[in-house]
């Protein structure tokens, strides 16, 4: 039987010297450094939320009904007017807000644990942390909206801040720094915990201590002796006034530098905990 043209297949087979140039070792793409790969991960976080928008809720919806709420409830009873409270108010319950969502990192890390996804990142030839510290950079997106949300619903009500525009850029950035390192606490707990909810439960339990034994409400001044002490060693006292200080137009140095030493404290603690319980699981 003949053979057309047609019939026939031209079949490539490379050399050992093409197979050689292909297969060598430098022509393998670079290794990502660990600031790439960290803002690839980051750029990651961020895509979940374009595709679940539905996760803006807490950083949207939330801050804006806790400032009216605390604002028209209780501003009249304990400034006399809400326009005084006000002023006194919304830096803490900014800083109360922004807080609180720090613990959607850890619930976020248990969940793609559960799902395998972390497994696979665990193989890839990257900067080990890199996943972990790309979670909390997207999560940085969601600090800064839940601030700004808060200060343009301030804006409205009525709230002025002495320090003007240096002071308010002053004050979020510090709130952005501390948020960034209490939220190696909750990686932590993500990691060691068995479910999302586990993590919730916790998260809930250290926050509102925190935030509510505070001075965010109340000066600390109006409290039992053996409130005041707690209230006095609080991280989140600490926060509150450097950032009172900074959008009033007068910075508080002490607050300031405790507010950079806790942010320091939970980076070195929490980020240590954090990465040896990672590569050991």
């Amino acid at each position: 039987m003949s053979t057309t043209a047609t019939d026939v297949q031209t079949v490539f087979v490379p050399s050992p010297e093409t197979l050689g140039a292909v297969l060598a070792p430098g022509a393998r793409p670079p290794r990502p450094s660990a600031w790439s790969a960290s803002v690839t991960f980051g750029w990651r976080a961020m895509l979940k939320i374009k595709h679940v928008p539905e996760q803006l809720f807490d950083v949207t919806a939330f801050p804006i009904i806790m400032t009216l709420m605390f604002t028209y409830l209780f501003g009249g009873a304990l400034a006399g007017s809400t326009g005084a409270y006000l002023q006194f108010f919304l830096p803490g319950i900014m800083v109360t807000s922004v807080v609180m969502i720090t613990m959607y990192t850890g619930v976020g890390l248990n969940t793609d644990i559960e799902k395998g996804v972390f497994d696979r990142f665990r193989t890839l030839p990257v900067w080990r942390p890199s996943a972990l510290v790309g979670m909390i950079f997207g999560d940085v997106l969601r600090y800064v909206l839940a601030a700004l949300v808060i200060l343009s619903v301030g804006l409205i009500l009525g709230f002025r801040p002495d320090g003007g525009p240096t002071g308010v850029i002053a004050g979020i950035g510090l709130l952005v720094v501390f948020s960034f390192a209490f939220s190696w606490v909750w990686t932590m707990f993500g990691l060691v915990l068995r479910s999302e909810k586990s993590v919730m439960g916790v998260s809930m339990l250290v926050l509102f201590p925190l935030t509510f034994l505070s001075n965010v409400f109340v000066e600390p001044q109006t409290m039992p002796g053996w409130l005041q002490a707690f209230v006095k060693v609080n991280p989140i006292t600490h926060l509150v006034d450097a950032i009172r200080s900074v959008m009033a137009g007068t910075p508080d140095g002490m607050s300031i530098m405790w507010t950079l030493l806790w942010s320091a404290g939970f980076v070195v603690v929490f980020g240590f905990l954090t990465m040896y319980r990672y590569n050991r699981r």
